[in-house]
């Protein structure tokens, strides 16, 4: 099999190998994407189903994530060096397996191993995705495959909730996780047939695995803190110990990038007043969207009496916005600047959260659910395609792809950490999902919080994002690396 990285990539995006490449590459990303957007609707039967209170939930949530977002770097450079196709394959046949002990675990602790498994997969197989479509389709035809890979990767981030929400009223919140086996053995079978093996130049650089370990021990550590941290008391010898380890390695792992000939976040880039603003600001709204969305479909089955086909329903009018104006608020971006967009974008999000508020144990859909999810989807389609073009404009062209790796990187990591802090900032204790009218309470704190920290997102933007589309500082010298995805729509 040629190598495509050296040859000039020649598939044709409307032939049949065009069309077998799009199809691997999109089921392969929408394994990971369906996985996520299931979970959530799960999460109160699998804290009944498994006698757990929320900091297990919690973890169940954020195992997979800090996992994904620690080794999301490594992962793409693991597929430049030893084949895209490869590594992608590894990553499913990792991610099925991994589905596989989620599916069997007997209790909670288990199931948080085993999401952490599921999460050391997606870090596989979520760069593979789009690099494998950049490095086989013809330059011409690359915009056309990646718009389609998103739109149609958009897809099982919409019907996610509602399969989810029906599995959980046929069957057993197992099946959320079986139902990747067969999606995964097919995935495996259509890429050895159709999908050509490609690799970086053979001069690539070290791998920064030492970065990596530093980076995904930082993350494990601040989360496990953050998350004891409620329930164990801020000043125990655990919580303060996970915390101080959570730091040190942090800065560890900074010390690292700046010093090491091929780090995996150069750090260069964020000497880019641009490209540094907007990732504060996707750290910043992504924040407020992932704690948001892990407590929303708790409360509305705990608290509002939703079934869970019903909670996983009504969280679709977001991902319906997303799908049908994010490519129009991108094309507007490009064209006028992302400034006004990314201002007024996360006030529009704020203020569907606040809408939020009213919801009571009722919860009556057309006056409660529905008019918050109308609005904060409209914010999130005005915000996220032009955050995400805005933090490629920002890095040099060679830099792209480890722009946009590193966008994805920080939208995960603001969703992780919200996830471990939100629920105790609002007072909400690890029994409370059991207590709607305390479970309710804490919500509204909750959701008024992650209002004001998005609207701050728009407020920075406005004072830090300029008008104009492009970032005109200098060049550096190139880096090597692998295109990933851009931050989840939703986790």
């Amino acid at each position: 099999m040629p190598n495509l990285s050296t040859a000039a990539p020649g598939v044709a995006y409307a032939s049949g190998a065009g069309r077998w490449i799009l199809l691997t590459t999109v089921l392969g990303s929408g394994l990971a994407s369906l996985d996520a957007s299931v979970v959530g609707i799960a999460l109160p039967a699998i804290g009944r189903d498994l006698d757990e209170d929320l900091p297990a939930l919690q973890g169940v949530v954020n195992a997979y994530t800090l996992t994904l977002a620690g080794l999301l770097l490594l992962g793409g450079g693991l597929g430049d060096r030893f084949g895209r196709r490869r590594v992608f394959q590894v990553g499913v046949v990792w991610f099925a397996l991994a589905s596989l002990l989620c599916a069997l675990a007997p209790n909670g602790a288990t199931l948080i191993g085993a999401r952490a498994l599921q999460g050391v997969g997606a870090a596989l197989l979520t760069p593979g995705s789009l690099a494998i479509l950049h490095a086989t389709f013809r330059s011409e035809d690359r915009a056309k495959a990646v718009g389609a890979w998103s739109g149609l990767g958009g897809v099982a981030v919409a019907i996610g909730p509602f399969l989810g929400g029906w599995l959980l009223q046929v069957a057993s919140w197992r099946w959320l996780f079986l139902i990747n086996l067969p999606l995964a053995v097919l995935i495996v079978l259509v890429s050895a047939r159709h999908v050509p093996e490609s690799k970086a130049p053979p001069t690539a650089g070290h791998l920064d695995v030492a970065g990596a370990v530093a980076i995904t021990g930082a993350l494990a550590a601040g989360t496990y803190g953050l998350i004891a941290g409620s329930a164990q008391g801020w000043g125990s010898v655990p919580v303060l110990g996970s915390l101080a380890a959570g730091v040190l390695l942090l800065v560890v792992f900074v010390l690292r990038e700046g010093r090491v000939r091929d780090p995996l976040l150069p750090l260069e880039l964020f000497r880019r007043r641009r490209f540094s603003a907007v990732n504060a600001v996707t750290f910043v709204v992504y924040a407020a969207l992932g704690g948001a969305f892990f407590l929303l479909p708790i409360v509305l089955q705990s608290a509002a009496g939703y079934s869970p086909l019903a909670a996983g329903t009504s969280l679709l009018p977001v991902t319906a916005l997303m799908l049908l104006l994010s490519s129009r608020a991108g094309a507007y971006a490009a064209h006028h600047g992302p400034r006004v967009q990314l201002s007024l974008g996360p006030l529009l999000a704020a203020a569907g959260l606040l809408l939020l508020t009213r919801l009571d144990e009722g919860g009556h859909y057309l006056t409660q659910v529905l008019p918050a999810m109308v609005v904060f989807g409209l914010g999130l389609a005005v915000t996220v395609a032009p955050l995400t073009s805005t933090a490629l404009d920002a890095a040099p062209d060679e830099q792209a792809g480890i722009a946009s790796a590193t966008n994805s990187v920080v939208a995960r990591t603001a969703g992780l950490i919200a996830v471990a802090v939100l629920p105790a900032a609002a007072g909400i204790t690890a029994t409370a999902y059991l207590h709607p009218p305390a479970l309710l309470a804490g919500f509204h704190l909750a959701v008024t919080i992650a209002a004001v920290a998005c609207a701050g997102g728009g407020l920075l933007a406005a004072l830090t994002i300029g008008r104009t589309p492009g970032d005109h500082q200098p060049a550096f010298a190139p880096q090597r690396h692998c295109a990933v995805d851009a931050p989840p729509l939703r986790r």
